[in-house]
């Protein structure tokens, strides 16, 4: 009877070692395991882009100052011009011949303000020995006064002229490129009629479209990259140049203007570029992982913390629900044989117990692999990143320790 209650003994303990066992898997199982990462507080600048299309600075079609034919034109397309520099010249024969007539004129009139001039100075010395009447002075005087007028309006005249013929030459207004050859040497031409086109590529802009909820937000601080599709998306920097505050109605956009910072003038006015605008930060938020984030059916986003089961989200307090909930709630049950014994239960929750809170959240703005959140979240709070797929709120879970 000694050797068979020995026996029976150590039977009895294998299979109590066997239970607990057991239990410890039991436990290690039901809590899942995840990794979490820490909710920071962080500075998130909205970032945005906008497609556009690069125009010159100054893009001007000339036009000649007088009629006349076109007898020489100094340039074609796609040639480079300084300001000043002759591009077209028109016939100046008639405009010569009509100078020479004013300057003659000219000179006829500085002539007789001349004789005018020796007649009153003579007739002020006869008037001085009372020689002649004080009238024929003063008639020698108004003589003088109209004939110094002529002079005036004939030298007038020739400048006028002059001006004229100097105007059948037309400069270039600016440094710039040659677009577009419109006249041809033979052609009449009038006054308004273009017959080059100039474009001056030192300074480039680029004119977007902004999104009538974005014009609001774009200030003198925002940081402006413009990348060229020329250029192989190449950044340049930019500034804000104007802001259109008219509204296109059918697209309820505005206008931005951005100049481009290009000192080598690579940009190509006509060629399209993308504008990537980044707005300073306007609000507080915390800085989390993306993939921490949940979509929801109704389109908001939520989020598990972890924390201590007897610990409340955000430091909220709850009613505490009568005794039999509470053991409900803290003891799920899980998977067993199905005839409702308390040996299929799970262990009870203990307050220090670690579990997955589910959190909705307010998004405030992405940045790369983060997100930045303005509601839900407390700085510090343990933010699950990974295994939060199949969570429930509640549940108990394990940290994964970090690699």
């Amino acid at each position: 009877m000694t050797a068979r209650t020995g026996i029976l003994s150590a039977a009895f303990l294998l299979l109590t070692a066997c239970d607990t066992g057991a239990d410890d898997a039991s436990d290690d199982d039901a809590a899942a395991q995840v990794s979490v990462a820490v909710a920071q507080p962080a500075t998130f600048g909205e970032r945005f882009s906008l497609t556009g299309t690069l125009t010159a600075e100054r893009d001007a079609r000339l036009s000649p100052r007088v009629d006349g034919l076109v007898a020489r034109v100094h340039v074609d397309a796609g040639d480079r011009v300084t300001a000043g520099q002759a591009l077209v010249e028109l016939d100046p024969a008639v405009g010569r011949q009509a100078l020479a007539r004013v300057r003659a004129q000219a000179a006829e009139a500085a002539a007789a303000a001349q004789e005018a001039e020796r007649l009153f100075t003579e007739a002020k010395r006869l008037g001085e020995g009372q020689f002649i009447a004080a009238s024929q002075i003063d008639a020698r005087e108004s003589e003088l006064r109209l004939a110094r007028a002529a002079l005036d309006s004939a030298r007038a005249s020739e400048r006028e002229q002059a001006e004229l013929v100097e105007r059948h030459v037309l400069p270039a207004p600016f440094d710039g490129v040659v677009a577009e050859k419109l006249a041809e040497a033979g052609e009449w031409v009038q006054r308004g009629t273009p017959v080059l086109s100039l474009v001056a590529t030192d300074r480039v802009r680029l004119d977007v479209q902004v999104p009538q909820e974005r014009y609001t937000d774009l200030g003198d601080d925002a940081d402006v990259q413009v990348h060229a599709d020329a250029l192989g998306g190449e950044p340049l920097r930019a500034t804000i140049g104007a802001r259109v505050p008219v509204t296109d109605a059918g697209a309820r956009t505005f206008l931005l203007r951005l100049l481009v910072d290009d000192p080598q003038d690579r940009l190509l006015p006509g060629t399209s570029a993308r504008a990537e605008i980044a707005l300073p930060a306007r609000e507080p938020a915390l800085a989390v992982s993306r993939d921490a984030l949940l979509r929801q059916p109704d389109g908001s986003y939520s989020l598990f913390v972890v924390e201590a089961a007897g610990a409340r989200a955000g430091g909220a307090t709850t009613d505490t629900p009568d005794d039999d909930e509470t053991t409900a709630d803290a003891q799920p049950s899980r998977s067993g044989n199905g005839d409702g014994d308390a040996a299929d239960t799970a262990p009870p929750v203990t307050p220090d117990t670690l579990v997955a809170r589910q959190r909705t959240v307010r998004v405030l703005r992405d940045q790369g692999d983060e997100v930045a959140i303005s509601e839900g979240l407390s700085p510090g709070e343990r933010v699950v990143v990974r295994g939060n797929e199949a969570l429930v709120d509640g549940q108990p879970v394990r940290v994964a320790p970090e690699r």
